[in-house]
């Protein structure tokens, strides 16, 4: 039985994401090399030990403590095993491992003032209108980039994430201090909203774009791009946004992701607009 096989099209036929799919096979190979035995004979067992020895070495490799890689690599390699004994040999994988739980932290937040310093430090237009979008509008790094004409209804004040995270569909609220502006870059002749050398910008560029807007404003706070995206949950929830809404802007599948940024916010009750149009 070819299970690597077996695995990337139950993967496929089920729509999960390339990133996903990529690091699922990864960690069934270095499964596969450990133990050398039937695919049928697999058990609970083999992947235990593994996941304990196996994975210890890489710990040990990578130069970090079990503790602080022991929420997202354990895992995710314990997930791609689950996936291969469940899906693909449709046996039990029921296993309680140590370290498996990802300590809770809270997500960086910027304040309203910080984001408005933040943007304002930003002197190319089309790097601004970005960097505004993505706050007002909640958009992901991978998400922003990729925008096209045809995503955008300014009629509506809408636009349409396009196989996003999750390979779905959803739409997402346009700041109306940005329509004109937005209006203005569709009479490019470019498909996308932002163009960059291969297509349209590289998330490093806007990597580097917020890395020097926090240095000019002098914003000592770790950002990076998903910064402005739990800005944009946090000051909606304070002005008194429904949870279910939210969850449905940010494209979250489970309420309890949204949840957290309650533990950040002071709501309000006020009616749901883009937190930009505050500022």
């Amino acid at each position: 039985m070819d299970v690597l096989e077996k695995m990337k099209k139950e993967m496929f036929r089920r729509k999960l994401s390339p990133r996903t799919i990529k690091t699922y096979l990864y960690y069934v190979r270095k499964f596969l090399l450990f133990c050398p035995k039937e695919p049928k004979k697999f058990s609970k067992k083999d992947c235990r030990e593994f996941l304990e020895k196996f994975m210890d070495k890489e710990f040990k490799w990578m130069k970090k403590s079990n503790e602080e890689i022991a929420g997202s690599t354990l895992n995710v390699a314990l997930n791609s095993l689950r996936f291969m004994m469940e899906e693909v040999l449709r046996k039990s994988m029921k296993l309680n491992i140590r370290y498996s739980k990802t300590p809770k932290t809270l997500p960086t937040c910027l304040s309203k003032g910080e984001i408005k310093s933040l943007i304002n430090s930003i002197t190319n237009q089309k790097h601004k209108l970005l960097i505004s979008l993505m706050y007002g509008s909640g958009l992901r790094v991978s998400e922003a980039v990729k925008l096209k004409k045809e995503d955008i209804e300014l009629s509506e004040s809408i636009g349409w994430v396009r196989k996003g995270k999750g390979n779905k569909d959803r739409p997402f609220i346009l700041p109306e201090s940005l329509k004109e502006n937005i209006r203005l870059t569709l009479k490019s002749n470019n498909s996308y909203i932002f163009p960059g050398r291969k297509a349209y910008l590289s998330v490093r560029s806007v990597q580097m774009i917020l890395k020097k807007a926090a240095k000019k404003s002098k914003i000592r706070k770790n950002i990076h791009p998903h910064t402005l995206r739990h800005s944009f949950a946090t000051h909606i929830l304070e002005n008194g946004a429904d949870v279910t809404a939210v969850q449905s802007l940010l494209g979250h599948n489970e309420p309890r992701t949204t949840m957290e940024y309650l533990h950040i916010v002071k709501p309000k009750m006020i009616s749901v607009k883009s937190p930009l149009d505050n500022i």
